[in-house]
């Protein structure tokens, strides 16, 4: 079972990271589109609103941060940042499902500003996208928290220098002559 799970670390990643850049691409774009009187008020630059949706850009930012994150911890600090990840995705899903009803409302009272009363609103495609990245978000990191002591972490080597003990040194007596060398090299007293 941990075999099959550990082979689940690259398609997980890979899903939590196209999904994270889903839902923060499609969160810079317009949400909703007018047609009619609506289109030629934001044509002309008459409306400057344009429905955008930036809390969903920066929650997809931070799962993109967060994954990012996941590729190179360990343990429960791989845990808690998947945690955090998935926390984001949901509340970039609840933001983008809040501006269901919000954005147009918003399109609305600019359009009216302008004399445009009765617009003809629809929601894009960039707004379905959003709320599919944030779902795929969601289900990525809800995996990555079930399934990440089960996944390869890097090795030691790559942790930061003197994070790691010391090696033993033998007694100079028992070093070759290479490795008294080298210490003096270094740095080191071989003798102490």
């Amino acid at each position: 079972m941990a075999e099959s799970r550990r082979r689940t670390f690259g398609p997980v990643v890979l899903l939590g990271l196209a999904a994270g850049t889903l839902t923060a691409v499609a969160g810079e774009k317009p949400a909703v589109t007018g047609s009619g009187a609506a289109a030629r008020a934001v044509s002309s630059r008459l409306v400057s609103f344009d429905a955008h949706l930036p809390l969903v850009t920066a929650l997809g930012l931070v799962v993109l941060a967060c994954w990012g994150v996941v590729l190179v911890t360990r343990g429960r600090v791989r845990r808690a940042v998947a945690v955090l990840a998935t926390i984001a995705a949901l509340g970039a899903l609840v933001a983008a499902l809040a501006a269901y009803s919000q954005v147009p409302d918003q399109f609305r009272d600019e359009l009216a500003l302008v004399a445009v009363t009765d617009p003809d609103l629809s929601h894009t495609a960039w707004y379905w996208a959003a709320v599919v990245g944030a779902v795929l978000s969601t289900v990525a990191g809800a995996l990555a928290v079930a399934w990440v002591p089960d996944w390869p972490e890097m090795g030691s080597r790559y942790d930061a220098p003197g994070s790691a003990a010391p090696a033993p040194v033998a007694p100079p007596e028992e070093q070759s002559s290479l490795e008294l060398w080298k210490a003096l090299d270094e740095g080191r007293d071989p003798t102490a």
